[in-house]
This record gives structure tokens, sequence and C-alpha cells, in this order.
């Protein structure tokens, strides 16, 4: 299991060694080449939004220009709200546009 720092929700938030798999065979654009995107995408999003499909699960967002001739990198990011501090990846993709979305927040 990794920890990747998320300033955004005030703490770490884990990668478990299922999920980082799930990545690599559902998403191999993603990872393992640019694996490093990830805690990017979380300690410096360009947006925030709430999934209008996973409860309690929000998508982190950031473009990367040189990435395959720019595209974003998605984290989602699902939080315990019976535990203070408990958030972990669900998933990861690489994304042309982004869906549209409840927008929590956003970089300007």
């Amino acid at each position: 299991m990794t920890f990747f720092s998320c300033p955004y929700l005030g703490g770490d938030v884990a990668l478990t060694d299922e999920r980082e798999h799930h990545i690599t065979l559902r998403h191999p654009d993603l990872l393992p080449m640019y694996r490093q995107c990830i805690p990017d995408t979380l300690m410096l999003p360009d947006r925030v939004t709430r999934s209008s499909r996973i409860r309690h699960a929000r998508l982190f967002s950031r473009w990367f220009e040189w990435l395959r001739g720019g595209k974003h990198v998605v984290v989602v990011v699902v939080s315990d709200l019976t535990s203070v501090g408990n958030h972990w990846i669900i998933t990861a993709y690489m994304a042309r546009k982004l869906t549209k979305g409840d927008v929590e927040w956003e970089r300007i």
C-alpha cells in the first residue's frame, strides 16, 4: 500500500496494491509509465468534482500538456465519512475531456 498527500482532503490518500493492479490492467496507458501523475494530481488538482455515480467519491483532475499530446489525469477518491481521514483511490485514468458534474472546487 502506498500513501499520497492530498492537501485538499487534509490528509493522505491510500492506493492499495489491489487498486494499483486494477488501474494497471484497466488503464495501461496510465500505469505504470505515468504513475507520478497520480500523486501530482492529488497534490495540486485543477478541479475537484463530486461523483454522480459513487456516493462519497470525488474526482480529482489535472491537465498535463506533455502527457500524450495533452490529457487530463482523473483520480477517483472515496472517503469514509464514519472515520475522519480515511481516503482511498478506487481508480485513475486519462481523459481527453472531463465529464460534467457538481464541481466542488476549481483552480483559477
